[in-house]
């Protein structure tokens, strides 16, 4: 089906629970007066993301008052967010949300925690063990939150699961230059986006965040990503904003006739070689 999906480029503060629940509120109802069917977020937006000895104290349950909030909220849009989780034996995860019609659909705990330059993840937080699409109204989906997307494997997995839309929730700092004097991470992210589209016959929403924290620059330039690889709809660097975007349904079907890249995929091929390495390895 044709939907309209919303990327709202926030600007979470660090550790401010309360504030950035009533900023995610307030994108949600602007959204909403959008008509807005599908609403998605960064990743950790109701925490920020350098939480280091925060983690325990900013993490939320499945049944907390603000998860309770957005379930509510659910029943009028679609939402995709992203939060701390503490399971029930104390492990915390850097986990994503996808709520509608006032219940939990799914959740992904990030799997690939990047522990390398500045990032710190797996000091803080668990692993997530598992990539799954799952089904909504609006198509058989599946969510990656920022560095999992640099993993091949991962978007695979998803489409292979039968995922036609990949949403990718992201905390993305700015870093080094790119050839054409911009910023490298944007020119990074922008070519993953629209190859990762294209070679899986899927759509692909980006959700970045804005702001500093620690003197540290998130860049945004959230996107939507058609499956052939071309742009949608993709929101300004540096600054909070919104994009909306209208999904033909018709794209993904005429793309997937054109270029049948899917259809061809030989899985029973790619796992015998890969079990073939794994036993090599194991050897």
């Amino acid at each position: 089906m044709d939907f309209t999906v919303a990327l709202a480029q926030i600007k979470p503060k660090l550790g401010c629970l309360a504030e950035n629940c009533i900023l995610i509120e307030s994108s949600i109802e602007r959204a909403i007066a959008g008509k807005a069917e599908l609403v998605v977020f960064p990743e950790l937006a109701f925490t920020g993301y350098f939480l280091r000895d925060l983690v325990p104290d900013i993490a939320l349950r499945l049944d907390a008052p603000e998860i309770m909030r957005l379930r509510e909220l659910s029943r009028h849009v679609a939402i995709s967010v992203g939060f701390v989780e503490v399971s029930d034996d104390y492990r915390f995860f850097n986990s994503a949300l996808y709520l509608d019609g006032g219940e939990i659909r799914h959740i992904h705990r990030k799997v690939y925690l990047p522990t390398y330059g500045l990032f710190d993840e797996q000091r803080y937080l668990a692993r997530g063990e598992q990539f799954r699409a799952f089904d909504t109204r609006f198509g058989r989906m599946g969510m990656l939150i920022c560095e999992d997307m640099w993993h091949l494997s991962a978007p695979y997995i998803l489409a292979m699961d039968g995922a036609t839309t990949l949403i990718c929730l992201s905390s993305s700092p700015g870093r080094g230059i790119s050839e054409d004097e911009n910023l490298g991470s944007t020119a990074a992210w922008q070519k993953l986006t629209s190859t990762t589209a294209m070679f899986l016959n899927s759509r692909v929403f980006y959700c970045n965040r804005v702001g500093y924290e620690d003197g540290v620059n998130f860049w945004g330039g959230s996107e939507v990503i058609a499956p052939s690889g071309s742009v949608v709809g993709r929101a300004q660097l540096f600054d909070e904003d919104m994009v909306l975007a209208r999904i033909d349904e018709g794209e993904l079907r005429r793309e997937r006739i054109f270029s049948p890249m899917m259809r061809d995929e030989n899985l029973s091929v790619t796992m015998n070689e890969l079990r073939r390495i794994e036993k090599g390895r194991a050897c």
